[in-house]
């Protein structure tokens, strides 16, 4: 997991000069249509990925093709996943 002072590898400081330029620029009162339109933005990116998936996997169903596969290395990931978050959530706590 990223620290709270680390994102994407730019500092508070950077975040803040961005956030002053960005206000400067803008307009404080322009920021939350901005911001809305952005999150409608990526609403429709992510509406639009499900629905290319959906049509894949409908189309491999139709076609007889195994989509079991996925789902199985889905599960195997999250899984990983799961055990890397405990052991790194462990260290994290003794340091």
């Amino acid at each position: 997991m990223i620290q709270a002072s680390i994102f994407l590898f730019i500092g508070t400081t950077e975040i803040m000069f961005i956030l002053f330029i960005v206000i400067m620029v803008f307009g404080a009162d322009k920021i939350p249509d901005i911001a809305k339109g952005m999150g409608k933005g990526m609403r429709m990116l992510r509406d639009a990925t499900n629905d290319v998936k959906s049509e894949i996997s409908k189309s491999a169903e139709k076609n007889g093709l195994d989509t079991s596969i996925t789902k199985d290395v889905q599960d195997e990931l999250k899984k990983v996943k799961d055990e890397l978050e405990d052991f790194t959530g462990s260290v994290r706590r003794k340091m």
